[in-house]
């Protein structure tokens, strides 16, 4: 009899005894709510995610300069205008002459006669080309007198042609004047003619 009345009733599990009707309805809506709450969540979380992530850009290759031409000078183009410089630069200086005449004087005289004015200006225009060059101005006498006074009298020479270049323009700085008396006579003294020669100043290259 035990058997006929249990096989009458459901086997009812004790989570269905203890939920009433109402309570298992609303347990299945928070079952719902709670995964309609996690998918939402779960796309607010992977979407800025993903707006996050900037696709990736390749840079462009830099682009290749072009080759340049070499220029090759023409060497027919540039042999006219170097000729044409040539042609315009200013001539070069001429070499200055330093072969004077000697500068005759007087018997016991240290002034200077007309005669010498042309050999002395020339002289100036030779000597200025070059202020580097220094000269000697070297005074002779002839043998008459004594020599003291001939030594005096050469030097007095020798100053004369000095102060007629400065005068000229000639920097005495490099003059050097000196008197030599009777020393170094380039003729023989046996008479007027050869005594007249040996009266004199010679300007020479130091």
């Amino acid at each position: 009899m035990s058997n006929s009345l249990t096989a009458g009733y459901k086997t009812i599990s004790p989570m269905q005894k203890a939920l009433k009707p109402g309570t298992k309805q609303l347990f299945m809506t928070s079952i719902k709510n709670i995964t309609i709450i996690s998918a939402v969540l779960l796309a607010v979380t992977v979407a800025p995610a993903c707006k996050s992530k900037k696709p990736l850009v390749q840079k462009p290759a830099p682009a290749e300069e072009p080759v340049k031409p070499q220029v090759v000078p023409d060497s027919k183009k540039t042999e006219p205008v170097q000729q044409q410089a040539a042609e315009m630069a200013p001539p070069p200086a001429p070499k200055p002459d330093y072969n004077f005449k000697n500068i005759q004087f007087e018997f016991n005289s240290a002034v200077l006669k007309t005669s010498a004015y042309p050999i002395l200006d020339k002289a100036a225009a030779e000597l200025k080309k070059d202020p580097s060059v220094k000269f000697m101005l070297n005074g002779y006498a002839s043998n008459e007198g004594t020599d003291e006074h001939n030594l005096a009298l050469s030097q007095e020479r020798a100053n004369s042609v000095k102060t007629y270049l400065v005068n000229s323009g000639v920097s005495g700085d490099i003059l050097i004047a000196k008197g030599y008396g009777e020393a170094n006579p380039i003729s023989k003294n046996i008479d007027e003619a050869s005594r007249a020669l040996n009266r004199r100043v010679e300007i020479k290259k130091q």
